[in-house]
């Protein structure tokens, strides 16, 4: 019998994580997740394809680690003996990297680093090629010096946590081309879906919208409603990251839609769904203004597309739809448990 290709990811609690884990185990891999400690359940997001370690026929396996400790990082990777990693760990949050940089920089700089420290070791010892993927992100272009974006586009982040990775992304370039690592950069723009965190901006609004439907909310608050992104959905970019593996030569890839929308569309798309103009709902909140924005990311994806075969699935609309019919939904079937109904 063939033994399961193994991988190891960090954050497979997110929502990236969760995505990738269920594809992974669909392709029957043994999947291990790092996890952090923390006295309330956090694992919602993979809650249902979690197995009791006890079965003998368990492929999801979870291990209490930190991107900031580097010696379980260590000890991890020598009990996994992983042949794919995909560091998705990180303070994601822009808006909160600013009023937690140092915290943002040791997770998602750092983090990388050590998680590259220790496959490098690991490889030069074993013998074992390892493939790693680094999650890069959109918000490394910044200011934008090119419409669109693609590979070659110069950096100028506008965050700590922008910064934090072309720190990691260059780094992984530099052991890929150092010490012959098979590793990868994803330039992931904005993926979402409803397993997206509340507070980043689509999910605030589709949560909103669904609360607001109940009668449970009157207002909504938001910042810069100009904004404009390059919208996807998160479970067809976890499918670029394994692909990226899967070559035969370590390469970085945009993965993106080639489409951009501001934020007051995503309102229009999310209200209009439910018959409702929403403009009589949103307020404007200073308070989630960035020090420094970031006003206009679009992606071009053509090397992901020619090289890779990838191509987005969802539009951004039905993205949006999507996204406010499940909280519709979640919330529905919350209020039904809570008055007493099954």
């Amino acid at each position: 019998m063939t033994e399961k290709k193994r991988a190891l990811i960090t954050g497979i609690t997110g929502q990236d994580g969760s995505y990738l884990s269920e594809f992974l185990l669909e392709k029957d891999y043994e999947v291990h997740g790092i996890i952090r400690r923390s006295s309330s359940f956090n694992t919602n997001r993979i809650d249902h394809i979690y197995q009791d370690p006890h079965n003998p026929h368990v492929s999801l396996f979870l291990h209490y680690g930190d991107l900031t400790d580097g010696t379980t990082i260590r000890r991890i990777l020598e009990e996994v003996r992983p042949v794919e990693i995909y560091n998705l760990g990180a303070q994601s949050h822009v808006r909160v990297s600013f009023d937690s940089p140092e915290y943002t920089v040791d997770t998602v700089a750092m983090g990388a680093l050590r998680l590259l420290e220790a496959i490098r070791d690991y490889q030069y010892r074993t013998g074992i090629e390892v493939r790693f993927y680094q999650a890069g992100s959109s918000e490394m272009f910044g200011k934008v010096q090119e419409v669109p974006q693609k590979e070659t586009t110069p950096f100028y982040p506008r965050s700590p946590y922008s910064c934090a990775k072309v720190y990691a992304h260059w780094q992984t370039l530099n052991y890929r081309e150092s010490y012959n690592l098979f590793a990868c950069n994803g330039i992931l723009f904005n993926h979402e879906s409803p397993r997206r965190g509340e507070t980043f901006v689509t999910r605030k609004i589709t949560r909103a919208v669904a609360r607001i439907v109940a009668g449970k909310q009157k207002k909504l608050y938001l910042g810069n409603l100009d904004s404009k992104r390059d919208w996807g959905y998160a479970k067809d970019y976890v499918r670029a990251m394994w692909m990226m593996l899967q070559q035969e030569q370590p390469d970085d890839y945009v993965i993106a839609t080639n489409e951009t929308h501001s934020i007051k569309e995503f309102l229009e798309i999310a209200f209009t769904h439910v018959n409702l103009n929403w403009q009589d709902y949103v307020e404007f909140d200073a308070r989630y203004l960035r020090p420094a924005e970031v006003d206009l990311l679009i992606g071009d994806c053509t090397k992901a597309k020619e090289k890779l075969g990838w191509q987005p699935s969802v539009t951004f609309t039905e993205l949006v739809h999507l996204m406010v019919d499940s909280d519709i939904k979640a919330l529905e079937k919350s209020t039904m448990v809570g008055s007493g109904f099954d």
